[in-house]
């Protein structure tokens, strides 16, 4: 049974990722919403922000860091996240191919 004080440091760890995740949340949606860049430099920060607020999921709300006993978690969650980028990439290319091919 869990002891009283892993229960306060998960919490803490929770309300420390919830207000990470709001503040890169928000961030990413003031940056559209007021078009305070061009729209190239808004999209590669809206990119920026999603890939900090993923890294901050993963640490905050999955427990997934460095540490020697979780490597395994971590090498599964990278390998899986290969394959969504390969699939999301090669569906993009074959997309983008019918488009050229379409005009």
């Amino acid at each position: 049974m869990k002891a009283q004080s892993d229960y306060r440091h998960d919490f803490r760890s929770y309300v420390k990722g919830l207000v990470l995740a709001l503040i890169l949340s928000c961030l990413a949606f003031a940056l559209v919403a007021w078009q305070l860049a061009t729209p190239t430099v808004t999209l590669w920060s809206v990119f920026g922000l999603a890939l900090l607020q993923g890294i901050a999921h993963f640490r905050y709300f999955l427990h997934v860091d460095l540490r020697k006993s979780v490597r395994e978690d971590l090498q599964l969650i990278l390998f899986a996240s290969l394959i969504v980028l390969l699939m999301v990439g090669g569906t993009l290319v074959i997309m983008f191919n019918l488009r050229h091919r379409m005009m």
